[in-house]
């Protein structure tokens, strides 16, 4: 009896070894992610995708939930669409668009820094200027909740971004949630991307096909931004490993950015904002 007992915990650890390669391989896990990094496609979105997928729930709360991976949407209570145009910040009479913010004591200086940075590439040839918070309405409420995410546009009153520590913690995956922050949803939802890519439907993970839907955005008669920083990767949420977006014009174009905002990001935010 002792030895059958014996062989069940040795088969159970054995399953249970198996079962964690599965999950955590390259090849398959998480959802959506996959290592291409070596070959010079990784973006924000990938290290978004993965912090998203292995740590947030899709539920954030009884009221919130995500979209397109993560743009925070209420359910509970009527919440405005906000494409572009519809919930800007507000402007100063100096000609700067100050967005206030707070952020979590748990955050470490080394991380506040990394958070600094990551404001540093939206401020830098734009109006934008983040300021700390001291009595405003309107304010961005920074914390290291579950995941990487942001509400898009100005809600009114306090609105959380999520930078989940370490996962979030990088400079480009910060100035992506910083942008939704702005008003901006991600390029390839776009409702005229079908002119300058392909969407796989048959390389995505089929719970996660509703996060490559096109939405009537405001373009702001700029051109297509392949290497926008908001941008998914040509493997996000790609349930093989193969592709789930490819360019119509080039295969050798690069979708997205690592780190820093791509020069038609910076146009997009000063033709939103009238930046002088």
């Amino acid at each position: 009896m002792e030895w059958i007992i014996l062989m069940c915990v040795f088969s159970t650890c054995i399953s249970a070894v198996h079962t964690q390669k599965f999950l955590f391989s390259p090849q398959w896990g998480p959802i959506g992610y996959k290592e291409h990094d070596e070959r010079g496609h990784g973006t924000a979105m990938d290290e978004i995708i993965k912090a998203n997928e292995f740590q947030a729930s899709r539920m954030l709360d009884g009221a919130t939930t995500l979209r397109e991976g993560d743009i925070a949407v209420s359910t509970g209570r009527r919440s405005k669409v906000c494409f572009a145009r519809s919930c800007i910040w507000s402007k100063s009479v100096d000609g700067h668009v100050y967005i206030a913010y707070t952020l979590s004591p748990e955050y470490s200086e080394m991380e506040t820094e990394l958070i600094k940075k990551g404001m540093e590439n939206i401020e830098k040839g734009t109006c934008v200027r983040f300021v700390p918070w001291t009595h405003q309405r309107d304010y961005l409420d920074i914390q290291p909740k579950s995941g990487c995410w942001s509400y898009l546009g100005a809600r009114g009153g306090r609105q959380t971004v999520s930078l989940q520590s370490p996962d979030c913690l990088q400079v480009g995956v910060i100035s992506h949630e910083f942008m939704h922050a702005l008003g901006f949803v991600h390029e390839q939802s776009r409702f005229d991307r079908d002119n300058y890519v392909t969407i796989m439907w048959p390389n995505i993970w089929r719970d996660r096909v509703r996060n490559f839907e096109k939405f009537r955005t405001d373009s702001l008669d700029l051109p297509y931004d392949y290497g926008s920083i908001m941008h998914f990767g040509m493997y996000a949420y790609s349930q093989d490993g193969e592709p789930t977006i490819i360019p119509k014009s080039s295969k050798n174009i690069k979708l997205g950015q690592t780190l820093t905002l791509s020069h038609i990001d910076k146009l997009k935010i000063n033709k939103l904002y009238k930046c002088g």
